[in-house]
């Protein structure tokens, strides 16, 4: 039972030494702060040039800023479609974005859409919209039709 005891003690005294050490590797150096005599007064120049480190770069030059294209709405309305970005949209690339919802119309997943399948789902729709349940859509009811604009895939603005 002892040596069990010493054993998982000994352990945790391992782990916690690892975890000091991993964490003394990561340590950032820190800036030094310089007491100012009189927050109030304005600084001097000799103050000012300590503050601005000096480097004299020689001939060295950066790297060139990257360069964003701008893309008109049909270019990245094309981009888009374009998934193997060849310069060309294939026959399933411009049929993929509407699969979801021609699978949501085909009530019998026969891969065919039938009238009575789309009138369903279009009644079904209309029974929705129809609060009042009048038979009829006022312009309040015909807004809640409105298909919602999709949400980007990525938040970039």
């Amino acid at each position: 039972m002892h040596r069990i005891l010493i054993g998982a003690l000994g352990a945790l005294l391992l782990v916690a030494a690892g975890v000091f050490w991993w964490q003394g590797r990561a340590e950032t150096e820190t800036e030094t702060v310089r007491p100012v005599a009189n927050p109030a007064a304005p600084p001097s120049e000799d103050a000012a040039d300590e503050d601005i480190p000096e480097v004299d770069p020689g001939n060295a030059v950066g790297p060139e800023l990257p360069h964003a294209t701008e893309q008109t709405r049909e270019q990245r309305r094309f981009d888009r479609l374009d998934r193997d970005r060849d310069g060309r949209i294939t026959r399933n690339e411009m049929l993929a974005p509407r699969v979801r919802d021609f699978r949501k119309l085909d009530l019998d997943g026969n891969n065919l859409l039938t009238f009575e399948e789309w009138a369903v789902a279009t009644s079904n729709k209309f029974r929705k919209a129809d609060a009042d349940g009048n038979g009829a859509l006022d312009r309040a009811e015909y807004a809640t039709t409105k298909q919602p604009a999709r949400k980007p895939a990525c938040k970039c603005r």
